[in-house]
């Protein structure tokens, strides 16, 4: 709901919108009026995550303990004087917004294509207006939120429509982020993060009821001047002829008529063509799509908006009344010759017979009507089932909502959209809709589960999987001309294949064993995101059996906590090494059995590659934030940037396998400000590089020496047991140009130049799921 370069417009041309706050100040005077009830802030997390990543390295993969210590900062901040804070973060995107999605995805692909070509050329970090933030900045912000005692909420649709929403009924002191839909709404006043100086806490608040007044609109306006001008769901395109003309309309208005201007976007006064009607104003406008006039007419003095539909051959109107004194939205028709008025849609207590259309997609019934003459039929919304004390207008079948509605039996302006599946007061709470809902787990009570889990931020992914069967990863740093790493995306797709096994079980048709795909929305170069990749999951074995899904979450039996490890590990397949893993100590566990993964996966990992991984992970034991952030480069590799992205990805990887599994471990176990810093990586990549020695990479800490060996005697004995021998770079052979392609029948890998197929085809273009020729639409797999 949110437009494009209206905050721009706002702080250029309506300066008065925006108001210097103070926060304390503000959290003093709400605790004054209402002295039980503690100021709170809802907190839109996503836009606050560039502001949030103050570590001047970004590049290398994240500074976590830095931005950790960022975030405990920001936190006790608002504590010691008194806030509450409640952050919320984007559980899924909705399928209305999905096209809006991939763009920015390619967008940020060509971003980071500069972003490489820069480290390539300059053999340095990019400034700070070429910044990307870190891969799993936003999952593990969740969880570093969490740890810090924070109440934090993943949303079911897009987090704005629920942040608007728990602002608004909790009567909060307001809402922080950066997005021009908390404009629109109507809900508790808006926040800038990006003017907010954490020491003072003052910030910039922007006065939707000053905009309007700006633009000579009434606050339930704004969502439909959200939709004419363009937004996330209503394509900007859409809508270019119809405020050309509107332009053109107030221009030439404006030159004959000497007078002030426009009232509002698309209200004038009395240009050419407009026809008077008992003191109605009406204002012709064309939809360039359907070529047909739209006239909207307004009384004043009664506050009564209507819209009107004309066949183009026809005087018969089409008008939609809202009277206040009905209490009641009337669509009527009105033959503007005999003055007589048809009630065409009324409500549903008068028993009385409604014209009715079959929308051949969603086969739902919509009130309509009809212009006999021309034959154009004139689609208009009702609620079949309005329920008070819900303010939205939705489609049942799309489950599309508008932020703004009437409340048909109150006539209150309904200032907020409430997702019907979720009540904030209880997000346990499931409404009609989930339970209609298709999924692709019919168990009820798993889906409560995975919901909660879900909606408290605890698990990543699992909810989505089991009930739309669609998941998305953003971009990662990878460098789409490398053809010897492969995208993460690949690489990681068996664990969640094996993933999806574990979660869908039981999901069969009955018919036959096949399991459902799933539709993976992931990015990675020369993937065109013109449709998902279709994924089928990966069965496993697992020692013991897999139990149900009720027992691996719920029972407290140690058998089954042992399952869950079990299922783990199977997921990555390493059940044969368990006893290995087992005697690793938290929180290098979780690491090695990732490096392990790693190693059997991508063949083009060499040796100096796995001394780089575990002596920075030793290291960061005894290293401070300040010592972290006083590290210095003396250059950047484009290689260690993608290795630092594709070790947090799996680490996210870590974060699905553990919820799935019933959390066999503890999540401080894979958080990476406990197992991996960026620049100490890259540091330390650097140095394996040149040869440097064990020692001086272990900083001649001898303590750290013999846990070095352990863990590399971990991988290299795991990977043999797959038949991947691990060797430095002045072993490969001459020839060798970092593409492998030795098969191994017992091994999951995959190499860069082959897939185990061995049909040769390049990293781009292999791996279960991926389409191997554009044309080829659905390809299942």
């Amino acid at each position: 709901m949110g437009v494009r370069g209206l905050q721009g417009f706002v702080r250029s041309t309506c300066p008065h919108v925006c108001t210097v706050v103070n926060l304390k100040e503000m959290a003093e005077h709400h605790l004054s009026r209402h002295p039980d009830c503690t100021p709170t802030i809802v907190v839109d997390a996503m836009c606050c995550l560039r502001y949030w990543y103050t570590p001047e390295s970004w590049i290398c993969g994240g500074q976590w303990r830095e931005y950790f210590a960022a975030l405990r900062d920001f936190v006790k901040t608002f504590e010691s004087v008194g806030i509450k804070l409640i952050f919320f973060f984007d559980g899924m995107v909705e399928q209305n917004k999905r096209d809006e999605w991939i763009k920015r995805r390619l967008k940020n692909n060509r971003e980071i294509s500069k972003i490489f070509h820069y480290i390539k050329s300059r053999r340095e970090q990019p400034g700070r207006n070429m910044f990307f933030i870190p891969s799993g900045l936003a999952i593990f912000t969740r969880f570093a939120l969490k740890a810090l005692g924070q109440e934090t909420l993943c949303s079911l649709q897009e987090a704005d429509y629920e942040v608007a929403s728990y602002g608004l009924q909790h009567k909060c002191l307001g809402i922080l982020g950066e997005d021009t839909d908390y404009l629109i709404y109507d809900t508790c006043p808006y926040f800038s993060i990006s003017e907010l100086c954490l020491e003072s806490l003052d910030t910039v608040m922007l006065c939707r009821e000053k905009l309007c007044e700006s633009l000579g609109l009434r606050v339930a306006d704004l969502p439909l001047l959200a939709c004419l001008l363009g937004n996330d769901i209503i394509p900007e395109g859409m809508f270019e002829s119809f405020r050309y003309k509107c332009l053109s309309s107030y221009t030439s208005l404006k030159r004959n008529f000497d007078k002030k201007g426009q009232k509002s976007p698309w209200f004038f006064q009395k240009p050419e063509g407009v026809t008077v009607l008992d003191k109605q104003e009406i204002s012709m406008s064309s939809d360039p799509e359907s070529k047909q006039e739209i006239p909207i007419c307004t009384e004043p003095e009664s506050n009564q908006e209507v819209l009107m539909c004309a066949g183009p051959d026809s005087e018969e109107k089409v008008l939609l009344c809202a009277d206040p004194e009905l209490k009641e939205e009337v669509p009527i028709c009105a033959d503007l010759e005999s003055k007589q008025e048809t009630p065409m849609c009324v409500d549903s207590e008068s028993k009385k017979e409604v014209p009715m259309c079959i929308n051949p997609e969603s086969k739902h019934e919509v009130p309509m009507c009809m212009d006999a003459e021309p034959k154009q039929e004139v689609l208009m919304y009702m609620d079949p089932e309005p329920k008070q004390g819900v303010p939205i207008h939705a489609d049942p079948e799309v489950n599309h909502k508008l932020p703004i509605g009437t409340d048909p039996k109150c006539n209150l302006e309904a200032p907020m959209c409430v997702h019907p599946e979720v009540t904030q007061e209880d997000p346990m709470i499931m409404g009609p809709e989930i339970k209609e809902q298709v999924t692709m787990v019919s168990d009820p009570e798993i889906l409560k589960i995975a919901r909660n889990h879900h909606v408290h931020a605890e698990s990543y992914l699992v909810y989505n999987i089991m009930s739309s069967g669609e998941i998305e990863c953003s971009n990662t740093l990878e460098d789409e001309l490398d053809q010897a790493l492969p995208s993460q995306a690949f690489i990681y797709r068996p664990v969640r294949q094996r993933v999806y096994s574990v979660l869908l079980r039981g999901c069969q048709d009955g018919t036959s064993t096949a399991y459902p795909v799933v539709k993976e929305w992931f990015v990675y170069p020369g993937n065109p995101l013109r449709h998902p990749d279709l994924v089928r999951p990966l069965q496993m074995t697992v020692p013991g059996g897999t139990p149900s899904l009720k027992i691996l979450w719920l029972s407290e039996e140690p058998a089954v906590q042992a399952q869950r490890l079990d299922i783990l590990l199977s997921c990555f397949n390493l059940s044969s090494s368990r006893e290995e893993l087992q005697a690793v100590d938290s929180p290098l566990r979780a690491l090695c059995c990732l490096l392990i993964y790693l190693f059997i996966q991508v063949d083009t990992l060499c040796l100096e590659d796995l001394h780089a991984f575990i002596a920075q992970a030793l290291c960061l034991q005894g290293k401070s934030t300040a010592q972290l952030m006083n590290l210095q480069l003396e250059y950047i590799n484009p290689r260690a940037v993608q290795l630092g992205s594709l070790l947090v990805r799996g680490l996210t990887t870590l974060a699905l396998v553990n919820s799935a599994c019933g959390f066999p471990w503890e999540t401080n176990e894979f958080m990476p400000w406990n197992v991996f810093d960026g620049k100490l990586f890259h540091q330390k990549y650097l140095q394996s590089e040149k040869g440097y020695a064990v020692e001086a990479l272990l900083e001649q800490n001898r303590s750290w020496l013999t846990r070095f060996h352990n863990l590399k005697a971990v991988v290299c004995k795991a990977c043999m047991k797959e038949n991947r021998r691990i060797v430095g770079r002045t072993h490969w052979n001459s020839h060798h140009t970092g593409r492998w392609g030795r098969q191994s029948s017992g091994s999951h890998r995959t190499s860069s130049a082959y897939s185990r197929s061995g049909q040769g085809q390049p990293w781009r273009d292999q791996g279960p799921g991926s389409r191997q020729h554009e044309h080829d639409q659905w390809k299942r797999h």
